[in-house]
């Protein structure tokens, strides 16, 4: 379901971190591991998503995306200072869940894609 989709049949309840791992652990060839301390998400070794505080992830999204994910989810996503200039999105997990599964979807597409460009197959 696109993020246009989701706006308007929004799922507004959150999940907890041991439901995203969960979700995120689904996805093809990616790893879920506890990096000091926070939960970090790979895909053949580049980043989908890292836990940065109790309930907030990082999830690395292309810069057009995530402006629509903001647009259309601004209390579930925000862009702190620190992430401004990187490929990257903070997600408040008590919010949208259905968005937050969109972004990780997404996230973990861009990897694929990338490995597709440079010649690794899945």
């Amino acid at each position: 379901m696109t993020a246009r989709r989701r706006a308007l049949a929004c799922h507004p309840q959150g999940m907890d971190i041991t439901a995203f791992a969960a979700l995120v652990s689904q996805l093809d060839h990616v790893t879920v591991r506890i990096r000091e301390g926070a939960l970090d998400c790979r895909y053949h070794g580049r980043l989908v998503a890292r836990q940065v505080g109790p309930g907030h992830v990082v999830i690395r999204l292309s810069f057009e995306l995530r402006e629509e994910m903001l647009r259309l989810f601004p209390d579930t996503f925000a862009v702190p200072p620190r992430y401004a200039r990187h490929m990257m999105v903070v997600a408040d997990l008590g919010f949208d869940e259905g968005a937050i599964e969109d972004a990780v979807a997404a996230a973990w597409k861009l990897q694929v894609e990338h490995d597709s460009c440079s010649g690794r197959t899945a």
